[in-house]
């Protein structure tokens, strides 16, 4: 039974960098989003409707019902929200003792109180993916971080609570759901890139927000693109089902296959902390003895003698030898891949038909819920039989209480997991036990469980669709407005932006793919631009005097709709070509019929003015100030320079730590001399130590790993 304590802390500090990132990513673009004068202003999404206090809390749990108590208005109080959260964020990343289910369950409230507020901008898969993880975070954190000093040796279950275990299995749970799903999705919508293999022939180009790599990969032969969607549907599909292996080579196979996919998708593409999301699930796949990078003697030590441990190693040599054959044979199989060793390339295409592909997902899904509920079940019989070696009717009694509360919640959250994991096949989805649908629509607006199916079409295929703004002062000449991030002009290199996400670059992506009517929002964009708003100008391009129109607004705004591809290699100084499609959205102005009318249709007129709130509140003053500090800052700078800062943390603490009173040599040495007394034999053994994610040097590991 190996030990989880280090990939547990791995995880925590995980989802709180995360959660950092987030946090201070969406407080930049809070004024041009959600203010008074932004493209979606938050007051209007919280207006009481005469329900009570908590009535209304539970049906739209944001902590921004309290703002008007603090003096501040709902964007205001949402700027304090996401401040507390970076700092808390960072303080739990840096400090070991907030570490602990309180700070989580802060950090989880705080940003499913600005998902409730969100709207359109905050309607993408991987929030809902943080607020899951999130949730998951509460449960795995302890109440309360123990001491150094106290902590079990490695491997050993002194010190542990038999339940520790339980929590984290979901995060291994959740890793497979999305996984899983993410590569069955791809075939379920019947989309004809994915079937043919040529998906990703176009995605490095049609992408929301490529990297100067994506370039590079785009002109990669064709033949490596095709190998390289096998592979994905390898990792994606074929592979997620060894998570639950009861070998633990095929576990860690599985986590290098896929932290690969996640590296080379954060290389290629612009998605944000996703993709580090992503990564922190994947510590669900790790063990004490991996972290620790036990060596090779110590291994040596340790090879079964017994013939039943000797006979358990053969087979599960034996098991992984045909794991890996089954996986390379179905891949040869059903992809038809050949070598041509003529042109130096592996030729493959689907041997599958998708009425094949529907009556196999029939048959896997249910098994899988099965496999999950059969791994959860191992899980709990382990932790029930540590709860039989405590000692003590006392602490026996305690850990009994714990195991049975985290127990019933493991449960209750993997069944309601299965009501959205069951989408990806409708007629597994109407043969789950109802109680189940029952629990979920109980919790779903807490976003405890979510579906995920990510990069399910591909889109662009004949060039990537891209809407230009474009402003005149006479209705004749025109200039465009061009995006710090998202392309314009041919000439500008990608920019690489992860791990902040720029929003409303985002949404204008989605936008381009189809009427401007479908995007209400862009025609409140339209307004903003009209009036010259700077909160929303800065959305645009932060440093104001790059902006065409910083000197005054422009008289009128229109939007043109291109198709952009990369271009070849050799045109000089050009990254993109483009074409001209069609007009996206009509030349408008400040009291035009045709704006008023779509204003109206949209319910984005401004019924009353804002009231002005806490313009003499300390606080409000207060926020006020930080926001003109921080505004001049590009925002994946100011994320850099938040990771940088943390890491000259880390370093100070490492370096810091072994002259501590309590680790140095003298300290250990004294603690250790009454054992030595008892045990003369245990005396000449070097002493193991424990685990620390603090200020010890055993600390490093986990801090390459993140």
């Amino acid at each position: 039974m190996a030990g989880s304590r280090l990939p547990r802390q791995l995880f925590l500090q995980g989802v709180a960098v995360v959660f950092a990132f987030a946090f201070a990513s969406l407080y930049l673009q809070i004024p041009g989003l959600y203010g008074a004068e932004g493209i979606l202003p938050a007051r209007r999404t919280l207006r009481p409707q005469g329900k009570g206090r908590w009535q209304q809390l539970w049906e739209t749990p944001t902590l921004l019902w309290e703002a008007p108590q603090l003096g501040l208005d709902t964007s205001q109080g949402l700027e304090l929200l996401t401040l507390l959260g970076t700092l808390l964020a960072l303080g739990a990343l840096l400090l070991r003792r907030l570490r602990n289910v309180f700070v989580y369950l802060l950090l989880w409230a705080a940003y499913l109180s600005a998902c409730q507020v969100g709207q359109v901008f905050l309607y993408f898969q991987w929030d809902s993916l943080l607020l899951e993880t999130g949730f998951l975070a509460v449960l795995v954190a302890p109440l309360r971080q123990p001491p150094h000093h106290k902590q079990a040796p490695q491997g050993g279950l002194a010190g542990t609570s038999p339940h520790e275990g339980l929590p984290f299995w979901l995060v291994r749970w959740l890793l497979f759901r999305l996984m899983f799903a993410s590569g069955v999705v791809k075939l379920t919508s019947r989309c004809p890139a994915w079937w043919g293999l040529t998906a990703l022939t176009y995605h490095y180009e049609t992408q929301c927000l490529p990297t100067p790599a994506s370039w590079f990969a785009h002109h990669l032969p064709v033949w490596l693109h095709r190998l390289s969607v096998v592979a994905t549907f390898l990792i994606e599909i074929a592979v997620p089902p060894l998570f639950f292996a009861p070998v633990r080579r095929l576990r860690l196979a599985a986590f290098y296959s896929q932290v690969l996919l996640q590296v080379l998708i954060i290389i290629t593409g612009n998605y944000n902390f996703f993709n580090l999301l992503t990564l922190v699930l994947t510590t669900a796949l790790l063990d004490d003895g991996h972290l620790t990078a036990e060596s090779g003697d110590s291994h040596c030590r340790k090879r079964p003698t017994s013939w039943p441990r000797a006979l358990l190693a053969v087979l599960s040599l034996l098991l992984e030898f045909t794991v890996y054959g089954l996986l390379a044979h179905g891949t040869v199989h059903y992809f038809g891949l050949e070598v041509d060793w003529e042109q130096h390339a592996v030729h493959s295409r689907t041997t599958f038909t998708f009425h094949q592909f529907s009556q196999w997902l029939k048959m896997v899904t249910l098994p899988t819920m099965w496999l999950g509920a059969a791994s959860l079940a191992w899980e709990l019989l382990t932790a029930l039989w540590r709860w039989t070696q405590v000692r003590g009717w006392l602490r026996r009694f305690c850990t009994a209480a714990q195991l049975l509360v985290f127990g019933a919640a493991t449960v209750a959250l993997f069944v309601i997991s299965l009501v959205p994991y069951s989408y990806i096949e409708p007629s597994s989805h109407g043969h789950l036990w109802s109680g189940a649908h029952r629990l979920f629509g109980t919790v779903e607006h807490l976003q405890l469980a979510n579906s995920y199916g990510l990069f399910r079409r591909m889109t662009g295929l004949g060039g990537r669709p891209e809407v230009v703004l474009e402003g005149s002062y006479d209705g004749r000449r025109w200039t465009e407005i061009e995006f710090m991030y998202k392309p314009g002009n041919v000439s500008r290199p990608p920019p690489v932006v992860v791990p902040h996400q720029p929003r409303l670059d985002w949404q204008m992506w989605f936008a381009a793919l189809g009427p401007h009517t479908h995007s209400p929002w862009f025609t409140s964009l339209v307004l903003r631009l009209l009036q010259g708003k700077d909160p929303v100008v800065r959305l645009i391009q932060n440093d104001v005097a790059k902006y065409p129109f910083h000197k005054q607004p422009p008289t009128y705004v229109r939007a043109q709709r291109y198709k952009y591809w990369f271009s070849q290699p050799g045109e000089q100084s050009q990254w993109w070509r483009r074409q001209w499609v069609e007009e996206f959205f009509p030349p408008v102005s400040l009291g035009d019929p045709t704006l008023d009318m779509l204003l109206r249709q949209f319910g984005l007129q401004d019924k009353s003015p804002p009231r002005a709130r806490g313009s003499g509140n300390t606080l409000a003053q207060a926020l006020r100030w930080i926001r003109k500090q921080l505004s001049p800052l590009e925002a994946s700078t100011l994320l850099w320079g938040l990771l940088a800062a943390v890491g000259a943390i880390r370093v100070m603490q490492a370096l810091l730590g072994p002259h501590s009173p309590r680790s140095s040599p003298l300290a250990k040495e004294e603690k250790h001399r009454p054992a030595a007394k008892k045990d003369s034999g245990a005396a000449g053994r070097p002493a193991v130590p424990a685990p620390d994610n603090g200020s010890s040097s055993s600390s490093q590991i986990p801090r390459r790993k993140k």
